[in-house]
């Protein structure tokens, strides 16, 4: 039989949701049905959701009172849509899902559920049954036998203690005068702690002075009387103001012993006489979250700020959990706030102008306009009224959960008991998931490191080391970043690489950044806050915009509204800045920045703190790196000779290679240069052994046979004194094949030489005809004996002939076992006929080349001279 009914209609606009939760709540309080008030609330807010912003129609409530149960039907205009069976809840698709939580939550917590069709509208109504509760009582027990009932010394006596802001006693009734001892006058002005026997548990933070500013508490402490006895007592504190809006605690306290006078029951029907427990009770948590609950930490945090608005019919709600210093509190989740905005923005825990000073304590705040600031969050948001609570385990402060409203006056003590109450259930689920997510993020943070040394140990280049930060920033760690590099102390920071996640908006944050002064370049590790970015971006974005409307200075040709207004938003947000030190001194700074208004998580920052330290040692590294590449290519460059001479009459064709990456000069050598009018003095060389030690040797070579020539040695006394010149080298000294000569062209076309082969491999003589011959007769090496005994032979090269002088790096050319050798040499020379001095040195260098797979592992050089023929 129905008792009651109440009905209302809400137009298809977000505000209705609040506005039907608000309806429901009045209507099953005035009914007297408080038990089912939250479960009502929380399922007429989904079906009015799905109605008013899903389908878009708007939506008839209607509720309806039984002596048993309450069924509330929710009524739209957009039958067509489709909805699942109750007997194919697999159907119902994701939790996740923006649509169709609804019949899920119908299904999990309503005694009865469905759904009715007309032509017109489409209905879905929910049945919860009351408690079965004696009628007149909030909640009752079972019937006791007497010998069962507490226990009470006589008459009960209730203290009733009133205590004031500052914790001091200004009330004490007759009956604490009985139990304590203490007359009133004795005790008044005086602080409670004075009087209480505080229990310290271990894990807990909550003191006396803390449970005194609770909205409601109960528990057991003790009471010195007036004997210096400590009686137990069972107390109940409960917050109140008066007409002036002082606040003070009044505290109901009885003997221990006689607590059931004041303890709470239990709320939930007793089992029934007779019969064992329930296997499974009903989780809390459950009931508030829903299930299956979510598996990821966001997910639970965004479901948790939903439930906890429209339990306390809320506009807007947030989740904050704190760092592990708790410190400071991050945004994590809201709902009815800018969520963008404000995701991952911190605020300090500890209390003073403008800091979120009630983290530790649930806080009612009934206008936000009277205490600005009191919440930063929610500045500027339009909401006036908030209730806060603690989210704590084992006594630690891990969140803080808030439900505000743009109206004033909306929360007091009660709705901080319930959203209380919901904290204390979803706590630990949230610390247990922050938890794993935390731990998966340290794995993840050390596999991206891991990764990120090695791509940087791969490297010793120092564009592309910059090129290699940038990109392993973004996107992971940032939106956008930038490296300013700093040559020396005495140098500016230089803005060296920009990069962004979108392609399009490079050029923009490096033209932004240009006109930008570089961040101070400073030693303190840790990420600082650079607002210089932000602040030029809205400003060029202003100015811009006052252009477009004729309001300033006229737009230059190439630029656009467009283009800065999205630089603007690339780089809005929060801007820091990491300092690259490397071997105490800084050599750069790496910029990470966010779109607007996004901040950076500290387990973020302190990720791209590491990575700073090690991109700061490869980039010095790299800077080490090219300047002894430098220094060494600079002296190497030295040892080689200046260009060739023109030599009338001979053409003359050198190739050299020096192995070794990074090597432009080894032990192989070779020079042409004039002697005097009319000769010419020619030599190659190699030294034992490759790298910088031959290529000593080798200049000390070069340079000792241009002097001892012009100084009109013949080539015997050249390469004796050069010998000597190895020798006084000591240890340092290595041996050394030379083949020098000396040339004389010759009016006829021809060409005189003198040579000298000491040690060296024997130059091949190429004649017109093809006959290849070796031209000199081998000598003893430089370097090993002092006493030499060295001549030199003469010899004519006719018009056509080719004179090539090689190293052993070419005639020992390998291919596993095989050898090029000298035969092989003569055989690659004698196709060479007609060729010019270059075609025949380039053919050989390519014979060799040819001849194995492998880089060549001994220096090469190939000298090549040649008479020009009559028909040339």
């Amino acid at each position: 039989m129905i008792t009651a009914r109440a009905a209302a209609t809400f137009e298809p606009v977000g505000r209705s949701v609040a506005t039907a939760r608000s309806f429901v709540r009045d209507t099953l309080q005035g009914w007297g049905f408080t038990d089912v008030v939250d479960d009502a609330v929380v399922l007429t807010s989904e079906l009015v959701t799905n109605a008013v912003v899903h389908a878009g129609t708007a939506a008839d409530v209607l509720c309806l009172r039984t002596e048993d149960a309450v069924r509330i039907e929710v009524s739209d205009r957009y039958p067509e849509r489709e909805i699942p069976l109750q007997s194919s809840p697999a159907t119902m698709g994701s939790p996740d899902r923006e649509g169709g939580r609804g019949l899920q939550l119908c299904a999990a917590l309503a005694t009865r559920w469905g759904v009715d069709y007309t032509p017109t509208h489409k209905q879905v109504w929910f049945q919860l049954d009351l408690p079965d509760r004696p009628v007149g009582t909030r909640a009752a027990g079972p019937q006791l036998p007497l010998d069962l009932l507490p226990v009470t010394d006589g008459r009960v006596r209730v203290a009733v203690v009133q205590i004031d802001r500052a914790g001091a006693i200004s009330a004490w009734n007759e009956d604490a005068e009985e139990l304590f001892g203490y007359v009133a006058e004795q005790v008044t002005g005086k602080p409670l702690t004075d009087f209480a026997a505080w229990p310290h548990t271990p894990g807990t933070s909550t003191g006396i002075a803390d449970a005194l500013r609770l909205s409601r508490w109960e528990g057991s402490y003790g009471i010195r009387d007036s004997g210096g006895r400590v009686t137990p007592v069972y107390a109940s504190h409960l917050r109140v103001r008066d007409t002036d809006g002082e606040p003070s605690t009044v505290c109901l306290l009885v003997r221990d012993d006689e607590r059931a006078v004041l303890q709470t029951p239990l709320r939930g029907p007793a089992p029934e006489p007779g019969t064992l427990s329930e296997p499974h009770t009903a989780d809390p948590f459950e009931i508030f979250i829903g299930s299956p609950a979510p598996d990821d930490l966001d997910g639970l945090l965004q479901r948790t700020v939903e439930r906890a608005r429209d339990m306390l019919d809320g506009d807007a709600a947030f989740l904050l959990l704190a760092t592990d210093d708790e410190t400071e509190l991050e945004v994590r989740a809201s709902t009815g706030l800018p969520s963008a905005r404000q995701r991952f923005a911190r605020v300090p825990v500890e209390a003073g102008p403008g800091r979120y000073g009630s983290a530790r304590m649930p806080a009612v705040h009934e206008d936000l306009t009277v205490v600005p600031g009191a919440v930063p969050l929610l500045n500027g948001t339009g909401m006036r009224s908030v209730v806060t609570v603690p989210l704590k385990v084992e006594g630690r402060l891990t969140g803080s959960l808030g439900v505000a409203a743009e109206a004033p006056d909306r929360y007091s003590n009660e709705e901080a008991l319930r959203l209380q109450f919901a904290a204390d259930r979803i706590a630990l689920a949230v610390e247990s998931a922050r938890l794993g997510e935390l731990e998966r993020l340290r794995r993840g943070s050390l596999s991206f490191l891991v990764e990120a040394s090695d791509l940087l140990a791969g490297t010793l280049d120092r564009d592309q080391t910059l090129a290699l930060m940038a990109q392993m920033t973004v996107p992971t760690l940032a939106t956008w970043c930038a490296v300013y590099t700093i040559a020396d102390q005495a140098s500016e920071p230089y803005l060296s690489y920009v990069l962004h996640e979108d392609e399009e908006r490079i050029d923009g944050v490096k033209a932004l950044l240009t006109k930008v002064d570089p961040p101070d370049p400073v030693t303190t590790p840790g990420a600082r806050v650079w607002a210089a970015p932000s602040e030029a971006a809205h400003q060029a974005a202003l100015r811009t915009s006052m252009r477009n409307l004729g309001l300033g200075e006229p737009m230059t040709v190439g630029t656009g509204i467009g283009t800065t207004l999205a630089t603007a938003s690339a780089v809005g947000g929060e801007t820091v800045v990491l300092p690259l030190v490397a071997r105490n001194r800084v050599i750069g700074m790496l910029v990470l920045g966010k779109p607007s208004d996004e901040h950076f998580r500290q387990e973020i920052l302190e990720l791209a703190e590491d990575l700073s330290r090690r991109a700061a040692l490869a980039l010095d590294n790299a800077r080490l790196y090219s300047e002894r590449m430098a220094i060494s290519q600079s002296l190497q460059r030295s040892l080689l000779p200046p260009e060739l001479p023109q030599v009338p009459g001979v053409e003359v064709e050198v190739i050299y290679r020096a192995a070794g990456e990074g090597n432009e000069v080894g032990g192989d050598f070779y020079d042409l240069f004039p002697i005097r009018d009319g000769a010419y003095g020619f030599a190659i060389g190699d030294v034992c052994g490759t790298g910088p030690e031959a290529a000593a040797v080798t200049g000390l070579a070069r340079h000792a046979l241009r002097l001892l020539a012009r100084e009109g040695f013949g080539g015997p006394a050249v390469l004796e004194r050069l010998n000597a010149a190895i020798l006084d080298e000591g240890a340092r000294s290595r041996f050394l094949t030379l083949l020098y000569g000396e040339l004389w062209p010759q009016e006829d076309g021809s060409a005189v030489l003198k040579v000298v082969c000491a040690g060296h491999p024997l130059p091949l003589r190429l004649r017109q005809d093809g006959t290849v011959e070796p031209y000199a007769e081998p000598q003893p090496l430089l370097g090993v004996m002092d006493d030499l005994e060295l001549y030199e032979q003469t010899m004519t090269l006719d018009p056509g002939d080719v004179l090539l002088c090689v190293t052993d790096g070419v005639t020992e050319r390998r291919e596993g076992t095989r050898m090029l050798g000298d035969d092989g040499l003569a055989d690659v020379l004698t196709t060479c006929t007609g060729l010019t001095a270059g075609a025949v040195a380039a053919r050989i260098m390519r014979a060799v080349e040819r001849f194995a797979t492998d880089a060549p592992s001994d220096d090469m050089a190939i000298l090549a001279m040649r008479v020009p023929g009559l028909e040339d």
